[in-house]
């Protein structure tokens, strides 16, 4: 009879360390990390532009880059709770990010061309534009009047901050003033736009640039597509919002990748 019993066979499932391999987004394929961290963050099966942090795009774009302002940190004006205390949200994402709030500053050079520059991280809070990110970019620009430099701004953001009201609404109209001095001093700005751009950001700062560029297939808008499929009560085109979307009517003025931001950037300041 035991030949008619099948014998229990060892279980031998091989363990994957976590983290080795990515789901994409886009085209949901699992790839090797290391594969798309070389491909400095894109999928190599659809060319997904994956959203990266603030420090790994200074890293990205920047030579020399010396960070301002970097010890201005959110108050609580308006002593705003919702599921928690605004102030504790903020050192959560502190905590987790390491950073003081969602955008860094600073000089510093791209490619041998010396220029100031801002930088939003989506991971902090959205990316959401408060009264220290309004403030922090004020200052970069008078930091890039002063020493005769462009200006260059990389956004990731959802908007305005919701907990800080009308003082985030604000920084729209203080950003905004701040670009028009460089415009005054004949300085180029440059807005890089990625995934996601949205809100009082795009409705300012960000879409004023003299040349405006966008990441492959970034969401930029003011509102959501499905606020605005609900307001209108239409169906929306077929790629809305996205960058090559925004390319085709005019709103932008280039799609570059990733790999060809960088000299894309240098090239252009080099020219103006």
């Amino acid at each position: 009879m035991a030949w008619f019993k099948k014998e229990k066979i060892p279980d031998k499932k091989v363990k994957i360390p976590e983290g080795i391999w990515i789901k994409c987004d886009a085209c949901r394929e699992i790839v090797y990390r290391q594969e798309v961290e070389r491909n400095l963050m894109v999928c190599p099966k659809c060319n997904y532009h994956f959203r990266i942090s603030a420090l790994e795009r200074i890293a990205l774009l920047f030579d020399n880059f010396e960070e301002m302002n970097a010890d201005l940190s959110p108050g609580d004006p308006l002593e705003f709770t919702d599921t928690m205390p605004y102030a504790e949200r903020v050192r959560k994402q502190q905590e987790k990010t390491g950073l003081t709030e969602g955008i860094i500053t600073g000089t510093g050079e791209i490619s041998g061309v010396a220029a100031a520059g801002a930088v939003m991280d989506f991971g902090f809070l959205g990316g959401s534009m408060g009264t220290v990110v309004g403030e922090k970019i004020v200052r970069a620009v008078e930091a890039a009047i002063e020493r005769g430099l462009p200006f260059v701004t990389v956004t990731s953001s959802g908007g305005a901050r919701m907990q800080e009201g009308i003082l985030s609404l604000m920084q729209m109209a203080r950003t905004s003033a701040a670009i028009a001095m460089l415009g005054e001093k004949k300085l180029p700005f440059i807005s890089v736009l990625t995934d996601p751009t949205f809100g009082g950001v795009t409705a300012s700062f960000a879409m004023l640039g003299d040349v405006i560029i966008a990441e492959p297939k970034s969401l930029i808008g003011f509102a959501g597509p499905r606020v605005i499929e609900q307001t209108i009560n239409q169906q929306l085109p077929e790629g809305f919002q996205r960058a090559e979307f925004l390319l085709r009517h005019g709103m932008i003025d280039m799609v570059v990748e990733r790999k060809k931001l960088k000299s894309t950037i240098a090239d252009i300041l080099t020219l103006l």
